[in-house]
């Protein structure tokens, strides 16, 4: 419901378009299937606000591909962090820019390096005017527009932890494929990131610089004692499978059988 909630974020109209897909299928549908339990709780307080009843609706978490084994060695020698998915305003590229501007200003060839993997998007201007023009994060921001499956399993896998600081999200698929490769997470406190990722990655307000900053240069040794206490946490985890996802659409077409 994003278009919806938050249209700041989204394209021009995307808003209107979006009530219209919503009342289809809320008016005509026999069964939902929604992403997360989240984004199940926005689509319920969207209906009850309009007085619409709700048609049989499950939760089917979303499961990751399998990637390719990682190469054994590291892409780049230095520390990095990586930040994945389309540049767009509600993944808050933006912070990450500003403060990675900071580090460099503190620590000069000392600070790690940004590696920004996704397709640039919509509504950017500032992260796409920083990232083309910034003198100041040239050298220490790569930008990689597209990578094979192979080499976004290299680049998570030795990085020194997935950055993911959404304003907004009704998944967060990069979680799932950073936690599934050992990898840790410092992400935003959103419900739907505690959903699918439980206590295990180091949550912030999305808005809180100073405790990303904080976060990175804690994170920037391998042998970091909140870096160690997460990857103590991933023991165990196990991601969404798509089995268990269509064991749960199977249940809802029963459901909606029997009472047809």
């Amino acid at each position: 419901l994003i278009p919806i909630s938050h249209p700041e974020y989204c394209r021009a109209g995307e808003a209107m378009r979006h009530h219209r897909r919503l009342e289809n299928m809320l008016s005509v549908g026999k069964g939902l299937i929604v992403n997360s339990a989240a984004t199940r709780d926005e689509l319920m307080a969207y209906a009850a606000a309009r007085d619409i009843t709700v048609p049989p609706c499950a939760v089917a978490l979303l499961a990751p591909a399998k990637l390719p084994e990682p190469y054994r060695g590291r892409p780049m020698e230095r520390p990095y962090f990586v930040v994945l998915g389309t540049i767009e305003p509600r993944k808050n590229h933006l912070l990450l820019l500003h403060l990675w501007r900071q580090l460099v200003a503190e620590l000069g060839d000392a600070a790690p390096e940004l590696v920004v993997i996704g397709q640039r998007g919509w509504e950017c201007e500032q992260v796409v005017d920083l990232l083309d023009r910034c003198a100041v994060l040239q050298g220490h921001v790569t930008e990689l527009p597209r990578c094979d499956d192979r080499e976004l399993a290299t680049w998570l896998a030795h990085a020194q932890a997935l950055l993911f600081p959404s304003f907004i999200d009704g998944f967060g698929m990069p979680l799932v494929e950073a936690l599934m490769l050992g990898v840790p997470v410092i992400a935003s406190d959103l419900p739907v990131f505690r959903e699918i990722a439980g206590d295990i990655p180091c949550y912030l307000d999305p808005l809180d610089g100073p405790g990303w900053r904080r976060a990175a240069l804690e994170f920037m040794s391998p042998e970091s004692v909140s870096r160690q206490a997460q990857i103590r946490r991933m023991a165990g985890y196990s991601p969404p499978t798509w089995l268990q996802h269509f064991e749960v659409v199977k249940d809802l077409l029963r459901k909606i059988d029997a009472d047809a």
